[in-house]
């Protein structure tokens, strides 16, 4: 599980921000009747799902890009090399070009917290520190300080006994990788451990990474994915997956023996197997249609989408979406929610433009975060909880809708000002 996400200097973040599981201290009736949206570990009250609203450009994108980013440098730095340019845009203006860019997690993984942070710039990892509390106490594991001149030994220190060897990763590890990532490779348990962490339990994005993936997960969900399905009056009352053989049909050039120099073409047919998924309908519950090419692709979208939340969701990880909700009903958009809810500590950060989800009766007020661009093209974060003025008997959609939280595109348009723009004028039309 996650507790808190804290980034600056990426893209429009500028100075840092918070995203923070950590429930507020409400205790409404309001509040009370939400009871499934938040659990307990180690007296720590904890979130399910939080929301992230505002305007267009106002950074939702880019918070979520920046836990992307940083997931994949845990997982795949091992693999750079000096010429690598770690592929992200800083803040830039105000001169914060050069200033470095920061990820710190806090989260637990088999029943221990850690704290895991790196800073660094485009070219380069600056500084990386690894923390935990194995009985309930923190302690280092490691820090790491590339600004430092000199040998190794001195840019690092290391807790006592805790990784074996030390030294030997921190010589195999160039500017351009985390330790931790490099030391999973070299079999170091705690390392190994955090990497696992990325791995398993943080999922980024929606389809599934194979034919052979979506099969396994439909085959264990596949009750609770009809009946989603039917949510959005959608008629589908089953569906159906079929493994059948494709005939792949291309060109392949085939070289004489007897001179390089000339070839003949012939036809290569290669067979591979795929999964198709059929749906049937209730006006004609014998016709099988495609999924994929028959149904809509909202349909489509929908139902991949519901094969990595609902696996998700079963195995209490954390999923990150940005535009939860592009082409979903408000009432799919909530029945999503109810999932997580639902679930004993699944977790999910999401991006959305849908206002209907601005309620108090569905979501606690520590569960809203405003994302807004300030004056400075900066990206801003902030909470409904923060609005201790705010009661639970207000309207939030409305007050959002309104202004009140500062988080809503301010749009200064008219009829004539397009028709300017546009070169329409009466003049122009009875000329």
């Amino acid at each position: 599980m996650i507790l808190a996400i804290r980034l600056s200097n990426f893209y429009s973040i500028k100075e840092e921000i918070c995203i923070d599981f950590r429930a507020g201290k409400i205790n409404t009736a309001t509040s009370r009747k939400l009871s499934s949206h938040i659990f307990t570990w180690n007296d720590e009250v904890v979130l399910k799902s939080i929301g992230l609203f505002g305007a267009n450009a106002s950074g939702k994108s880019n918070i979520i890009k920046a836990i992307t980013f940083c997931c994949h440098l845990v997982l795949e730095s091992h693999l750079f090399n000096e010429n690598s340019v770690f592929n992200f845009e800083p803040f830039k203006f105000d001169g914060w070009e050069n200033t470095p860019s920061t990820f710190s997690m806090d989260f637990v993984y088999e029943g221990i917290e850690y704290e895991y942070s790196f800073s660094l710039t485009k070219h380069g990892i600056l500084q990386e520190s690894l923390y935990y509390y194995p009985k309930g106490k923190k302690a280092k594991v490691f820090t790491r300080d590339e600004r430092i001149k000199g040998e190794k030994a001195k840019k690092y220190s290391f807790a006592d006994r805790l990784i074996p060897n030390p030294l030997d990763i921190a010589h195999s590890t160039s500017e351009k990788t985390l330790y931790v990532s490099r030391g999973s490779q070299m079999d170091r348990e705690i390392c190994k451990t955090v990497f696992r962490f990325y791995m398993n339990e943080i999922t980024l994005g929606l389809v599934p990474d194979s034919s052979e993936a979506s099969f396994a997960l439909f085959e264990k969900n596949k009750d609770l994915v009809v009946y989603a399905l039917n949510i959005c009056d959608s008629d589908i009352v089953d569906i159906k997956a079929q493994r059948e053989q494709v005939m792949n049909v291309g060109p392949s050039i085939v070289r004489r023996p007897d001179s390089s120099a000339l070839a003949s073409a012939s036809v290569q047919v290669l067979k591979r197997e795929r999964v198709r998924f059929v749906t049937y309908h209730a006006k004609a519950p014998t016709i099988p249609f495609d999924l994929e090419s028959e149904e809509s692709s909202g349909t489509y979208r929908l139902f991949l989408m519901l094969l990595t939340l609902i696996d998700v969701v079963r195995s209490n990880k954390t999923f990150f979406l940005d535009e939860f909700d592009a082409s979903l009903h408000s009432i799919l958009s909530q029945f999503i929610l109810d999932l997580f809810h639902a679930s004993s500590s699944a977790q999910f950060l999401y991006s959305s433009h849908d206002t209907n989800l601005i309620n108090l009766d569905s979501l606690r007020r520590d569960q809203i975060l405003f994302v807004r661009k300030q004056s400075n093209s900066s990206t801003e974060v902030y909470s409904l909880y923060d609005y201790k003025d705010f009661r639970e008997n207000m309207d939030a959609e409305k007050g959002y809708l309104q202004g009140r939280f500062d988080a809503v595109p301010i749009v200064q348009s008219s009829v004539e000002v397009i028709k300017k723009l546009l070169g329409n004028s009466e003049d122009g039309l009875n000329g």
